[in-house]
């Protein structure tokens, strides 16, 4: 569906865009933790890092103990400036009126967009570093705690792969989940498992939920599993390729029964239907992707009546991701949302969490799922606009207050798809410069080409 809206609305931009980058230049016990600022005491926070600072004093409340402390991983800045081969020609200013609207214009594409090939540069400079370092031995560890941060390794590779269709950045990503799935245990013979099943899974070592099972660093990695997974299942030369049949049937057998049927059986309104918009959406994402892939008609029921109840009718809940949003109270292009379930209060969704619902809902738009045009016009207002008003203001919730840090890189980065001026102003920005930002970056500009513009 994506692909037909883009061939009809999208002809003129995309043919313009092509010439455009052919001359641009090479939360304990219930655990999904997504608080505000991890921040280290120098700023950054490199892939890998675990270190978390106290939220912010004016830091949404949190639903449930797995919300008391922060995420890893996120927000990361680095101070060093973004490679000076393709820099843009235009430093980065403040939105425009036609920014205001959240439209691709034509007169968009007449500006020059780094290119796939400068992306996958400054991609390929941290590639083996993070990988050393962070996401490979974070692969192997039997803590779940460690995979939260490994989503961004995963997420950043498949990101990567779509936008080269080389097989080196995918091989990467499948090294990694294969390393998860191999070392997963069996619930029972977990020693402070809290469930002591027969499905498997792996403990966390954090101190809060110290040998526990938990949904929330399961979740937010696996939703990058199975959108890698669709990846596979959508390429018919890597579908039609024995090695990548082979692993691709393998996970999404364990991905199917140890994740998806594991937290259901569990408990679906405990560990499925969250108790916030961003742990939610984790699992819209998953059940999403599953409904594209399973064989089994029963099982594709399941995953869309998931999919279904977190877009549109929460079971144990008086709303709905949709049910969330309503016009921004600051500017009527944009949307506003709150992350807490019914809430319609000020000052909404914390930034750094809203990547979480935002990388869910962009793919569901792409997949024709749900999330329409209109809809992406609205979120590209509400971060070119509203969050991110000029180059170095960031709000720290989505009516664009507090003080924030920028950190766009697990979703609202990828907007950038939908709209050359806001990607050309992501080309400039300094915060979270790692794989998961280039990757993504990559393939915003590879769907730009393609005609994504809305």
């Amino acid at each position: 569906m994506l692909e037909s809206r883009r061939r009809n609305s999208g002809r003129a931009l995309s043919s313009l865009l092509s010439l455009a980058l052919l001359v641009g230049g090479a939360c304990g016990p219930n655990p999904e933790q997504d608080a505000v600022g991890t921040a280290s005491p120098n700023g950054e926070n490199t892939p890998g890092s675990t270190g978390a600072a106290s939220p912010d004093a004016d830091a949404l409340a949190p639903s449930s103990p797995e919300e008391a402390t922060a995420v890893p991983g996120e927000p990361e800045s680095e101070s060093e400036a973004v490679a000076e081969a393709d820099a843009p020609a235009a430093a980065e200013a403040p939105a425009t009126s036609t920014e205001s609207e959240g439209l691709g214009t034509t007169a968009q594409a007449a500006t020059s967009l780094r290119t796939v090939a400068a992306w996958e540069t400054l991609f390929l400079n941290r590639w083996n570093s993070e990988h050393t370092s962070s996401f490979l031995p974070k692969s192997k560890s039997l803590d779940s705690w460690q995979f939260y941060d490994l989503a961004y390794g995963v997420d950043g590779n498949t990101a990567m792969y779509r936008a080269t269709g080389k097989t080196q950045y995918l091989d990467r990503a499948l090294l990694y989940v294969n390393n998860m799935v191999n070392n997963a245990k069996v619930s029972s013979s977990l020693p402070r498992s809290q469930f002591k099943d027969s499905y498997l899974g792996w403990a966390s070592a954090r101190s809060d939920t110290l040998g526990q099972e938990v949904p929330l660093f399961e979740s937010y990695c696996w939703r990058y599993v199975t959108r890698m997974l669709r990846t596979i299942r959508e390429t018919p030369a890597l579908y039609g390729n024995s090695n990548y049949k082979a692993q691709y049937d393998k996970l999404l057998a364990f991905t199917e029964r140890n994740m998806f049927e594991k937290w259901m059986k569990r408990g679906a309104n405990s560990y499925i239907y969250r108790v916030n918009t961003h742990m939610a959406s984790h699992w819209a994402y998953i059940a999403m992707d599953l409904s594209k892939m399973t064989t089994d008609a029963t099982k594709r029921a399941q995953y869309m009546t998931v999919f279904n109840n977190i877009n549109r009718d929460m079971p144990n809940n008086t709303s709905s991701l949709r049910g969330q949003l309503m016009t921004s109270p600051v500017n009527a292009s944009a949307y506003f949302w709150a992350a807490e379930w019914g809430s319609k209060k000020r000052p909404g969704q914390d930034v750094a969490h809203g990547n979480g619902v935002m990388a869910y809902i962009v793919e569901a738009h792409d997949a024709g799922m749900e999330w329409t045009d209109a809809d992406m016009r609205k979120f590209v207002a509400t971060l070119n606009n509203v969050i991110w008003p000029s180059a170095k203001r960031y709000g720290n919730y989505v009516d664009g207050t507090g003080t924030g840090t920028g950190w766009f890189n697990d979703g609202l980065v990828k907007l950038g798809r939908y709209n050359a001026a806001l990607q050309q102003r992501l080309e400039t920005h300094t915060v979270g410069q790692n794989t998961q930002y280039y990757g993504n970056g990559a393939l915003n500009a590879k769907l730009l080409s393609q005609g994504s513009a809305l």
